[in-house]
């Protein structure tokens, strides 16, 4: 049977020093044979790399929209999220898109590895270190398709005409041939790559750890204690042996850089962008900043912003610490790494050059604001474009409910249409709380859960484990899944971690909540506003004990008083997967059945 190999053509730019990914893939060859050398397998390899960019329009990597289809995060228009409204169906564009571009990657994969088995014997070890990277990408696309969708089709080769109609595979099945497979390859591969962007054995172990820790969680196949024990081993390889830690400065992992640097090597596995050689930008940035100098689509929540603790390792609803007035002060730091709000000084550039960098002081409420004249060094009063403008509908006071992300988007040395810092896969702060999650779930309850909390609590100044949680199995959940958010919001994590923590509904069970409201007169605030907030204006986050435990704020004694939106947000458990593409099962008679509810 002739197999069908799905090699395309793209170009793509990379920061790596040794340009491995800034090769352009082989466009026109017949593939009987080709795979025979180190070489040719990594001309195919650069074209498996390029399958990587899953996109949406405008240069946008997909990965970045998957917390906004939770409530940590919103996009401009209301009720639109995915799972916590009417657009998620099997006629979905974003439904049938991830499902295209995952099978595309594995497609690639497979174009590289069916091409080489004829000469495995022959191929030299850097040969089959590219051939186990082509494995570790296989098995990040099926991650993706298992956790949105459940069972799927699973291929472990090119599949040809008369294997198009193939049915759905258990995910438990799908998920232990992983298990093997990235055990096998990471032998193959160094725990760091010299070259940026590349997998290599810390990737391999870390995505086990990842899948395993979501399978864990949802008990598949009745095997979760089976795959905590795998979570925690393949984290606990990568905590022992990579030689990776944590970067000195948190804020430095997202801007370009801090990335180049990559001190300490967090940094584990990227998705690459360059402004040398062969350039490519994207367009995450121009799309959630202020409307004074980018554009306005995606926000972070109130239920973010009210996670992070203060600065004495209590909830906003426990500490003394805590001003509703102020919210902002006396709190974990990673707070005013991720989140702008209300009298923050942004910073940005709308030209990449000295002359195009802006300064100024967001305001959600009055028409004027302070900007920064940086050839006079003075600052002055002018128009405020979140609020008066043709666009000051999609602002952060209006689309939005009084945020924006920091995180991301907090440098003024690019270009905000076209940044080229990189987007992060996987870091060592995620296999840390990865351990320290298994564990807990295991009940193994020792020093070495304290130290993988506290190491990422403490780059941020924030305190290590209470000596209140030492020993108690529910409270070093909650601490766990608490950092899980604070630390790795805006990171495309949080989707799966609500579905495998069952949070859908404790999540979506209410508007969207923000800032206070305010009357504004002449561009003076009136009534309202941080000012006027009162002390018993602090959430509840006690209305259940599923609420307390994962953190759930509860607005509804003050929701009068602050911006609302997303009144129609709703939750259905069905939600907790998608559908399976309508276009998909039209051509697959034996894609079936539907998942459940659809």
């Amino acid at each position: 049977m002739k197999k069908i190999l799905f090699i395309l053509a793209i170009t793509m730019g990379t920061m790596s020093c040794n340009k491995f990914l800034d090769r352009k893939p082989v466009t026109s060859y017949t593939t009987d044979g080709f795979y025979n050398s180190e070489a040719n397998i990594k001309y195919g390899l650069n074209g498996v790399y390029q399958s990587i960019y899953w996109e949406v329009p405008t240069s946008l990597p997909q990965y970045v929209l998957f917390d906004h289809y939770t409530p940590l995060g919103i996009e401009r228009t209301e009720n639109s999220s995915l799972g916590a409204g009417g657009a998620l169906n099997p006629d979905n564009g974003t439904v049938l898109n991830t499902w295209v571009m995952a099978y595309q990657t594995i497609a690639r994969c497979h174009s590289v590895l069916d091409g080489a088995k004829p000469f495995m014997d022959k191929l030299t070890p850097g040969a089959k270190q590219y051939l186990a990277e082509a494995r570790v990408i296989r098995a990040w696309a099926y991650y993706y398709l298992v956790n949105l969708y459940g069972d799927v089709p699973f291929f472990t080769s090119a599949v040809g005409t008369d294997e198009f109609a193939a049915p759905r595979t258990p995910q438990v099945q799908i998920i232990d041939y992983l298990m093997t497979d990235l055990d096998d390859a990471a032998t193959y591969m160094p725990w760091v790559s010299s070259d940026a962007g590349r997998a290599d054995k810390s990737v391999a172990l870390g995505l086990k750890a990842r899948i395993a820790l979501n399978a864990g969680s949802l008990n598949v196949g009745g095997k979760g204690v089976e795959y905590f024990k795998l979570a925690r081993d393949a984290a606990k390889q990568i905590i022992d042996n990579s030689g990776r830690s944590l970067n000195p400065k948190f804020d430095d992992l997202f801007t370009r850089t801090g990335q180049i640097a990559n001190v300490n090597k967090e940094l584990i596995w990227q998705l690459m962008y360059s402004d040398q050689g062969v350039t490519r930008y994207h367009y995450i940035t121009v799309g959630q900043v202020s409307r004074n100098y980018g554009q306005c689509g995606r926000f972070p929540t109130q239920i973010l912003f009210d996670t992070y603790e203060c600065t004495d390792g209590k909830r906003i609803d426990e500490s003394p610490l805590y001003d509703p007035k102020q919210p902002n002060v006396n709190r974990d730091p990673r707070l005013k790494s991720t989140i702008w709000m209300n009298g923050d000084t942004i910073i940005g550039n709308t030209s990449g050059t000295p002359a195009g960098r802006v300064k100024f002081v967001m305001d959600n409420y009055r028409a004027i604001t302070s900007f920064y004249d940086y050839n006079s060094g003075t600052w002055s009063n002018k128009t405020n474009a979140d609020i008066n403008s043709a666009a000051a509908y999609t602002s952060p006071a209006n689309s939005g409910v009084g945020f924006l992300w920091k995180k991301y988007c907090n440098a003024d040395d690019e270009n905000v249409f076209k940044t080229t810092y990189n987007w992060i896969f996987m870091r060592y702060a995620e296999i840390l709380l990865t351990y320290a999650e298994a564990k807990i779930e295991l009940n193994e309850l020792d020093n070495t859960v304290y130290d993988a909390i506290g190491k990422v609590r403490n780059r941020s100044g924030m305190p290590g484990v209470g000596a209140d949680r030492i020993g108690n199995q529910g409270k070093l959940r909650q601490l766990v899944r608490r950092e899980r958010k604070v630390e790795l919001a805006f990171e495309g994590l949080h989707l799966f971690d609500m579905r495998r923590w069952k949070t859908g509904a404790l999540e979506n069970n209410s508007p969207t909540y923000g800032y206070p409201t305010a009357t504004v007169v002449n561009n003076v605030i009136t009534a309202g506003g941080y000012q006027n907030v009162t002390p018993d204006m602090i959430p509840n986050f006690k209305k259940s004990a599923d609420a307390d435990l994962n953190d759930i704020p509860d607005y509804s004694a003050y929701a009068s008083k602050l911006k609302k939106r997303d009144a129609n947000r709703f939750w259905d458990d069905k939600f907790y997967l998608w559908p399976l593409p309508q276009g998909e099962r039209d051509k697959d008679p034996n894609l079936k059945p539907q998942n459940t509810g659809y």
